[in-house]
């Protein structure tokens, strides 16, 4: 069996730690490096962590030869610094969502990674969720019929934030899913909102995704809202699928629903059976690091969450942005770059 990827974690906040749980319990993985700016979080994670060094420097990882990857959970301003200096340094990057604050960082970041042989990896971690993976293989076997729309609800009486807006906090999950299970980029994407509660801060969004094929993806998000949801509904011909996150025995319910035609010009709806497929109970982001280590060991780009994915999301958020600060107006995203 191969050595285990020696991993380095940046920042021990609120995502941090689980990162780090996860790198020290997998066997294709070894965390031996815990960097963090605050001390104190050196003292509170140093018994769980035992065989990992801790620093205050991004430095001292970069200058150690035998550390493989570095994963990137500090704040989201700082995400486009720290990996570049680690590609730079010729270390395997792992970024959480989303890769960076502006389309231009993110698609430096994706050239650079290309350039220097190493794997970008981004924290989409829905992507890799059993029951995400699931809807995704519906689709693919056909058995919704054609894919008409989806859309998503992440809503919940939540943490008031100053940063950023419930678009940038929420929708990255959201829009990293719909393009996932649509299998494409929109051509043109718009989104309104609403400050109540912190002025310039938007407390919930409405987006809107428009693919060249005219599928659509919709999004509500919203941490003023009495009701915690995580669900996204896929609308097929043949029949309809949802995703309820906050559901811990049906993850993923299949509705034999929708229109047929029973004669030339007239449509009817019909209604049969429904079932709840088998999902897997694995911690996604158990399968994320895992995700991660293979996509270093395999080489190349064609793994799930790469920095084209991420590249994608980030264009998709800085485009709605736009639309909101114009009231919602259609913004039209430029093709991709080979």
């Amino acid at each position: 069996m191969s050595d285990p990827i020696r991993i380095g974690v940046v920042g021990l906040g609120y995502w941090g730690p689980n990162l780090a749980r996860n790198f020290n319990q997998l066997p294709e993985t070894e965390l031996t490096w815990c960097c963090d700016a605050d001390e104190s979080r050196h003292e509170r994670f140093a018994g769980q962590f035992t065989d990992a060094r801790f620093t205050t420097e991004l430095g001292d990882l970069l200058a150690d030869p035998s550390l493989d990857a570095v994963c990137v959970a500090t704040p989201v301003p700082t995400h486009h610094a720290v990996a570049r200096a680690a590609l730079q340094a010729g270390k395997h990057v792992f970024v959480e969502k989303p890769l960076a604050w502006t389309a231009a960082e993110a698609r430096e970041l994706e050239a650079l990674s290309r350039s220097a042989g190493r794997t970008l990896m981004v924290g989409h971690l829905l992507r890799f969720h059993p029951g995400v993976v699931k809807l995704r293989e519906l689709i693919d076997e056909g058995e919704l019929g054609d894919v008409l729309y989806v859309y998503g609800n992440r809503q919940n009486l939540g943490v008031i934030r100053e940063d950023e807006n419930a678009l940038w906090s929420l929708g990255v999950h959201d829009i990293s899913v719909v393009l996932y299970l649509l299998g494409d980029r929109p051509v043109e994407v718009s989104a309104r909102g609403e400050s109540y509660v912190r002025p310039g801060v938007e407390d919930v969004v409405f987006g809107y995704l428009k693919l060249g094929s005219g599928q659509i993806g919709h999004l509500h998000l919203s941490w003023l809202d009495p009701h915690k949801m995580r669900k996204m509904t896929v609308v097929g011909s043949r029949k309809m699928a949802v995703f309820d996150d906050m559901d811990a025995d049906r993850k993923v319910t299949v509705y034999d629903k929708g229109p047929i035609e029973t004669a030339p010009g007239k449509i009817t709806t019909h209604t049969g059976d429904i079932y709840v497929p088998a999902v897997s109970r694995e911690e996604p982001l158990r399968i994320e690091c895992r995700a991660f280590a293979a996509a270093i060991r395999e080489g190349g780009d064609a793994h799930p969450a790469n920095a084209a994915e991420g590249v994608a999301v980030v264009e998709v958020l800085e485009a709605m942005q736009r639309s909101l600060e114009l009231g919602g107006a259609t913004v039209v995203l430029e093709p991709a770059t080979a």
